[in-house]
Order: C-alpha cells, then sequence, then structure tokens
C-alpha cells in the first residue's frame, strides 16, 4: 500500500493530531493525509527490562451502574454513576480521571455519607473516603454530575475529541472518561448502564438488552431509555446515540450496521466486509466473547474509530473507502485482542495494539495475496523504526495516547507478531495465537506469558527472540561478504562467507536466499552477534545472496531511513511543525536525492505555506524522481494544476488535470478530483 492514505492503525495514530481543530483551521494539506501523525516527545532515561512494570493503579474497579441522560439540543449530559471498587486498607485518598468538562455535584459512600472530592491540576478527582478501606472489601460510591460536552472543551487528553453530545450522532468513547475510572486499557469492568434520549435516537453500546422503554425526560419531553448490560469484565464505556436509519444485516444477521441517511448506500457493501473480516478472524483466533457485532457511524470530528464489546465504530467518510477495509478490520480484530485479552499494564499495550494491526495485515494478505502484505510491511515497519528509543518493555512510561506510544505498539507490535511468525512458522503461530487466547480469556495478559504459550506451541526456546525485540531497540542492518569455490568432480560450487550486522546481543536465525545458475537455495542461518559465518554448497554457480529476502526481520537500510525521515516529517505536519516538516523531508534528500515521496511531502508543505513558486518545484521534482510510490505522478499533476487555478492560470491548469487523468491510477480518488477541477476550478476553501 502506499504512503497516500491511512490504513488501520496508522489511520488511528494521525487522526490524533491532524484532526486537531486549530490545524484544519490553519491549512488544507492538498487532498491526501499522511499516514502518520506521532508527536516526538522528550523521553527521561527508563530501565530496559519488562520486569520494571507500570506501577497498577492503587484502586481495582469491578463495575459500574450509569444512569445518563443525553440532550443533543443543549449538548448536556447528566448522570448519576456507581461505582464499585476495592482498595488497600492503607489508601488515605481515592483518586479516579475524569473529564474535565463535567461537574460532580455530589459523592455518597454505600451508607449514604457525603465525601469530600477535589480536582487535581491534571484534570483528577481525589475524594476522601468517610471511613478507612477494607482490603479486599468492595466498596460502592454514588457519583452525581453534569455538564455540557460539544466537543469543543479542553478533554482529558489535549487536541482529541472524544466526547461530543450533538446532532445527528453523540459519542461517548470509553478514552473521554465521561464516568470516574482507573486502569486506562488495563483495569477490566462490567457495566450496566440505562442511556435516555429523545424519541428519535437509537443508543448503541455493550450488552443490549432489547427494545427501549418510554421515558419523560428531564426537560418534560417525551424519550426512550436503552438499557445495557454487560456482565463480564471487559471494557464496555463506549456510548455511540444518533439518527441512524434501520439497521442492516449481514448475512447470518449476528453482525448489524448503523448508519445515518447520508451512508446509506455503503451499508450493505459495508455488511458484508465486516461478515467476511469478523468469519476470517474467528477461522484465525477462535470463537470471540460473543457472536455479535454493531458496526457504528461516528462523526468525522473524532478518531478514526473506536471498539468495545460487539462495537466496532468508525468515521462516516471512511464507510464507504477503501481504505476504510483496513480500517474495519483492525478495528473488529480489538474483539479478540483488547476485549477478550487485554494487557496487563501499558508496557505489555503491543500484544493487543500489535496484533490487532497485524490481523488486519493478516486479513489482507487473505484478500489480496503475500505482495499485498509485502507492500504493507514497508510502512509498518517504518513505523516501528520512526522512534525506537526505549524497549516496548518501558512503553508504559509513555502517554497511551501520544503518538509515540502508539507508534510503538501500534506498528512495531505488529512486527514483532510477523517476526514470530516467520519463526515459528504459519501452523505454530496461529496455534500461539488461540492459545493465547484460550488459557487468558477474560483476562489481563503480559510478555512473560506470550513468550510462554509461543514455547509451549513452538517446542522452541523464545527467550532471546523476546528479549531482543520487546526488552530491547533497534534493527539489524544486514550486509553479506562470501567467495565462492568450485568443487571437484563435478560436485559444484561452496560458497563460504559472514552475515554481518551492527547489534551486538542480535540472535535470530535469518533466512538466506543463494540464486544460482540452476536451483535456487534457501538456508536458515542462525545469526548471533556483529559476525555469523555460513557454509553453503550449491550444484550451480551463486548469483546472488541476499540475506532475509521475505522480510520476515524488521531491518533498517538506508532505503528505510529515508522512509523515516518521510514518516517523521508527516509528524511533525500533523503536529503544525512544517519547518520542522521541511528539515526532516531535506534530511530524506539527502539520502536519496531522487525520492519522489520527498519532493512530494515538500511541495505540500509549501503548498500550505502558500509558497505557490517553490511549491511547484518540489512537485515537479516528484515527477522527475523515482517515482515511488507510483502515486506521486498523479497527485503531482493534480496539485500543480491547484496551484495555477489559484495564480490564474486555467490553461495549464487543464493541462496538468488532464495529464493526471492520462495516469488512469486511481489511488484515493485521485482521477475523479481530477474529472472535477476539469470542470471547476480549484479554489481554497472559504475559512483560508
Amino acid at each position: 500500500m502506499s504512503n497516500c492514505h491511512e490504513n488501520g492503525g496508522n489511520a488511528m495514530i494521525s487522526a490524533m493530531w491532524s484532526n486537531r481543530r486549530d490545524l484544519r483551521k490553519r491549512w488544507e494539506l492538498g487532498t491526501l493525509v499522511g499516514t502518520l501523525g506521532i508527536l516526538a516527545v522528550a523521553l527521561m532515561p527508563v530501565p530496559p527490562l519488562r520486569a520494571q512494570m507500570q506501577a497498577r493503579p492503587a484502586l481495582t474497579i469491578t463495575g459500574y451502574t450509569i444512569n445518563a441522560e443525553l440532550d443533543p439540543s443543549t449538548h448536556h449530559l447528566s448522570a448519576t454513576t456507581v461505582v464499585t471498587f476495592t482498595a488497600p486498607s492503607n489508601l488515605e485518598v481515592a483518586t479516579f480521571g475524569f473529564h474535565p468538562a463535567l461537574k460532580i455535584t455530589k459523592i455518597t459512600d454505600d451508607s449514604g455519607k457525603l465525601l469530600d472530592g477535589e480536582r487535581t491540576a491534571d484534570g483528577s478527582i481525589r475524594v476522601v473516603p468517610s471511613t478507612p478501606f477494607v482490603e479486599g472489601q468492595p466498596v460502592h460510591w454514588t457519583f452525581v454530575y453534569d455538564g455540557i460536552i460539544t466537543g469543543n472543551e479542553d478533554g482529558p487528553v489535549e487536541g482529541l475529541k472524544l466526547a461530543a453530545i450533538q446532532e445527528p450522532i453523540s459519542y461517548l468513547l470509553y478514552p473521554a472518561r465521561w464516568f470516574p475510572m482507573v486502569g486506562y486499557l488495563t483495569g477490566r469492568f462490567t457495566a450496566k448502564m440505562q442511556i435516555s434520549v429523545p424519541q428519535g435516537i437509537q443508543v448503541i453500546a455493550s450488552g443490549s438488552q432489547g427494545a427501549p422503554q418510554p421515558v419523560t425526560l428531564s426537560n418534560g419531553k417525551p424519550g426512550e431509555q436503552f438499557n445495557f448490560d454487560w456482565n463480564k469484565p471487559d471494557f464496555p464505556g463506549t456510548v455511540i446515540a444518533g439518527r441512524f436509519d434501520n439497521p442492516i444485516s449481514a448475512e447470518a444477521g449476528n453482525i448489524k450496521i448503523y448508519l445515518t441517511a447520508s451512508q446509506q448506500k455503503s451499508g450493505s457493501e459495508l455488511a458484508q466486509t465486516a461478515a467476511k473480516e469478523f468469519d476470517f478472524f474467528t477461522n484465525s483466533f477462535g470463537m470471540p466473547v460473543t457472536s455479535r457485532l454493531n458496526v457504528v457511524e461516528l462523526p468525522d470530528d473524532t478518531l478514526p474509530a473506536a471498539w468495545g464489546p460487539e462495537l466496532a465504530a468508525m468515521q462516516g467518510s471512511r464507510v464507504g473507502d477503501k481504505s476504510g477495509i483496513r480500517l474495519l478490520a483492525n478495528t473488529i480484530a480489538h474483539q479478540w485482542w483488547g476485549c477478550e485479552v487485554s494487557p496487563r499494564t501499558l508496557n505489555d499495550a503491543w500484544i493487543t495494539n500489535g496484533m490487532s494491526r497485524y490481523g488486519e495485515l493478516m486479513f489482507l494478505e487473505d484478500q489480496s495475496g503475500r505482495n499485498a502484505l509485502d507492500a504493507a510491511l514497508t510502512d509498518v515497519s517504518a513505523g516501528a523504526l520512526a522512534y525506537d528509543t526505549i524497549p516496548l518493555s518501558s512503553a508504559g512510561r509513555l502517554s497511551p495516547f501520544s503518538p509515540q506510544f502508539q507508534s510503538m505498539t501500534l506498528e512495531k507490535g505488529a512486527m514483532i507478531f510477523h517476526m514470530l511468525r516467520g519463526e515459528v512458522g504459519d501452523k505454530t503461530f496461529l496455534a500461539t495465537l488461540k492459545g493465547i487466547l484460550s488459557q487468558y480469556a477474560g483476562k489481563s495478559v503480559d510478555t512473560a506469558q506470550v513468550e510462554k504459550v509461543a514455547e509451549e506451541q513452538s517446542q522452541q526456546q523464545l527467550m532471546p527472540f523476546f528479549s531482543q525485540w520487546v526488552d530491547g531497540t533497534g534493527a539489524p542492518q544486514f550486509t553479506d561478504k562470501y567467495a565462492v569455490y568450485r568443487l571437484g568432480n563435478n560436485k559444484g560450487f561452496r560458497t563460504i562467507g559472514e552475515i554481518n550486522q551492527d547489534l551486538d546481543l542480535f540472535r535470530m536465525p535469518v533466512d538466506l536466499r543463494i540464486e544460482t545458475d540452476g536451483k535456487t537455495v534457501n538456508q536458515k542461518i542462525e545469526v548471533v552477534g556483529t559476525n555469523s559465518q555460513f557454509v553453503v554448497d550449491t550444484f550451480g554457480r551463486p548469483r546472488r545472496i541476499t540475506v532475509d529476502p521475505d522480510d520476515w526481520v524488521l531491518k533498517s537500510s538506508p532505503d528505510m531511513q529515508v522512509r523515516v525521515d518521510i514518516l517523521k516529517g508527516q509528524q511533525l505536519v500533523a503536529q503544525g511543525d512544517l519547518v520542522g516538516a521541511l528539515a526532516q523531508y531535506q534530511q530524506a534528500l539527502k539520502a536519496n536525492p531522487e525520492s519522489s515521496l520527498a519532493h512530494y511531502r515538500i511541495g505540500e508543505v509549501l503548498f500550505a505555506q502558500r509558497n505557490y513558486q517553490a511549491s511547484v518545484d518540489a512537485f515537479r521534482a516528484a515527477l522527475r524522481g523515482d517515482d515511488d510510490p507510483p502515486w506521486t505522478e498523479v497527485w503531482s499533476h493534480i496539485q500543480i494544476g491547484k496551484i495555477f487555478d489559484l495564480t490564474g492560470q486555467r490553461d495549464r491548469a487543464v493541462n496538468e488535470y488532464r495529464l493526471a487523468v492520462q495516469t488512469n491510477d486511481n489511488t484515493q480518488g485521485a482521477v475523479n478530483q481530477a474529472r472535477a477541477y476539469l470542470q471547476t476550478p480549484y479554489k481554497l476553501p472559504q475559512n483560508e
């Protein structure tokens, strides 16, 4: 896949920054969105060992009972939530994460006694118990709160719109902390929810309990109450309420699609895609915790996708887009990797995030073949290496919402599973995945447990593998040198050589391919340390030797470094740092002056700065470059045409649009866009 558009897990990372309100108002970045939008942050030195895990929350929340009312006309949320939790006896203050826009009016304990609470600088709620906690004894506290949530207020994560009460779709995503919570992604809980809304609005959440009941809302108007009961420890914290048309069901009836009227035309195709993906993952991973799945439309002003038990939500703009197929696959894969098993701490989030990402790639391979997988892995590898500065076993030291955390756990996590598959083989790999899900169903899982299951299934000692990729950083850059000797008595040739790479502690079996005048020979070489010797006998004279020819290993190379530099530039663009992005793209050009992608990205930034002459020069350079990826040709012509339109040169613009159409490359709707501009000249949006 090209870098032209976002796919799956990449999309989730990119939207965290490219969807920020202030950036959206500043400039339009052509018609293309970068693959990633990862924010670089200053890192403190951290211990590399996974034994030093992230501290678990002092509280353990086991369940919620939530009674909430949503009023989209006023953007108002009111709720009463009973939180069931346990706490250690020496805990003097209980701290909960909570949405900053919501105001608590009352907190009471089991006896009905009022409790004192205060907001902290980070928005959390600190509550002093009326009596000391008793170790292991459940406590029930009731929180009464309300507030206006338009999505424009400060939320729990700066720059991310995670909740909004609005028309036609309201959403309260689990990470929005619209109820008091601890242990994001790690603390499993049950939830009983009663959600009241005006008539005509449907509510989708985990554990639907049948038809809605008529109620009178707090404003005196008629409404409906939707009841949900998810009684298995999981993450049933997302609620979506919208004016959806009647749901569209897949053939088996267990999958339902909820879309607004504007997206209904894509409903049947989306239902078929969802059913196909759900069946693929069921065959690959085993039965999920539930066979029901609701695929729900999200507005385009929030994350590209969200998930929960029985729930897969995605932006409406992605519903009919081809890239939405992979995004949906990634989201559905979380029914297993996220719902059925969850990370013990955020240091283990690479397991669920990475496997959801790799599940997406497995589906891509199943549908489009190994070549499609290989092309996608190039982008995933770049993401894995972009900020490989601390071990995955220390990722919990980062914010789970930071693009750096997302890149590490999604992309490097996916590559670890890909490499594990290459090391143990397809059959054992699938057995390992099913073993993890069956042994830890409904529980949290950590890296040591994944390693144990993999060793049991493969009968291999995999400590060096996990130590290298989970507890270490960096990737090998392979080179080789060899000499060929003719054997006597017409016995062929002997090749004696060594594989070199720069990681002293590296140890892993690596494929070696020797192409000869006759039969090609493949052999596994145990690469240990910086120099590993090999001896291979062949009948034909060796003509070419390739290390890791099928790309089973995450590795560095000059070409990969170019991709990493470009990726970092895209991430800086998503942050609004155009000057920094230009510097990063120039760094890529130093390594490969012919990189069409680097020139194209430079052209995008200059276009955003309205430096039109320099932008045209960059797009022309992209057309003269290495044509990698191929879509840079069609989109360079379109971008040049747009600049000609903006500078009053319509005839020249038309010529560029015609050249774009002649490429017959409709990547991301390029040809359709060019034809539209042939009819109507391009103009900057009114808010520019």
